[in-house]
């Protein structure tokens, strides 16, 4: 680890993250909940919201791939996604459901500025995000695919999506 010159858990903890939380509502897999854990302490992201009976940490499902990740990542439960998101926009947080609906903002062509700070709601690997916190977002956010297959797995969702708001934080050089 001091080769690859890692923080330690409480040095990662004190460092700035970036402005974004991910919103996880009723998640089945607490491998897609731990995996998430782990792609969103890569990207510095600044916590997860984990809703409704998505499991939280410690789970040792969530464990074996968070990798560790569970404990260096704020993490926060509530029993509902309409309580996260009053928390988020109390906090000043542009939340979007990232979902295939009508109207929605394919994910490169998502204009967001950098100062902004974003929550992203990904929802249940059979039905998607709830309609309700769908109406409760500032929008849709859509992942362009190609293929035969029109859907990812939540946890590879998550990934491509924060990976294009860090990317696109950081290609306007501004700091974390």
């Amino acid at each position: 680890m001091d080769e690859l010159n890692r923080l330690s858990v409480e040095e990662f903890k004190q460092t700035d993250k970036m402005p974004f939380i991910v919103v996880l509502e009723n998640i089945r897999s607490a491998y897609n909940v731990g995996s998430v854990f782990r792609t969103a302490d890569a990207f510095l992201l600044e916590a997860i919201y984990i809703c409704g009976y998505t499991c939280c940490p410690p789970h040792k499902e969530i464990k074996k791939t968070a990798l560790g990740a569970e404990e260096t990542v704020t993490w926060k439960h509530f029993d509902t996604t309409s309580e996260a998101i009053i928390a988020l926009k109390e906090m000043g947080y542009k939340v979007f459901s990232v979902e295939q609906a009508s109207g929605s903002i394919l994910l490169n062509d998502l204009n967001i500025d950098v100062t902004d700070k974003i929550a992203v709601i990904f929802g249940n690997e059979v039905s998607g995000v709830e309609q309700t916190t769908i109406q409760q977002s500032e929008g849709c956010i859509e992942i362009p695919q190609f293929g035969m297959k029109h859907s990812l797995n939540v946890s590879t969702a998550a990934g491509v999506v924060m990976w294009e708001l860090v990317r696109n934080r950081k290609l306007s050089n501004t700091s974390i």
